[in-house]
């Protein structure tokens, strides 16, 4: 299937849209030694449950990768998809390493 997701196609098959994004996405999450594993697409709300593994795991920019990448390419590419969450752990930003 082509890149070119169109929204004509039957709401069955998001799952499957959202298993071909994730396959694009991939490569340029591995390649900074982390990784994306989906773990479910809640079809009656749109909400697609993945996890940040790896690198990711303990990368303070993890959450800008996910809502501004993940989501964002997810939304464009697959209509009825509403949000990318990320069921995994992750570290918490502590903010700077200035204190005052």
């Amino acid at each position: 299937m082509s890149p070119d997701f169109a929204s004509d196609q039957p709401a069955g098959d998001l799952l499957q849209r959202v298993e071909e994004v994730v396959d694009i996405i991939r490569p340029a999450i591995q390649a900074d030694d982390g990784d994306i594993v989906l773990h479910g697409v809640d079809e009656a709300t749109g909400e697609v449950t993945v996890e940040l593994v790896g690198a990711c795991v303990s990368c303070p920019a993890s959450d800008q990768t996910l809502k501004a990448g993940i989501e964002r390419i997810m939304k464009d590419r697959v209509p009825g998809v509403t949000a990318v969450l990320n069921v995994g752990e992750t570290v918490e930003d502590p903010g700077t390493a200035v204190s005052f």
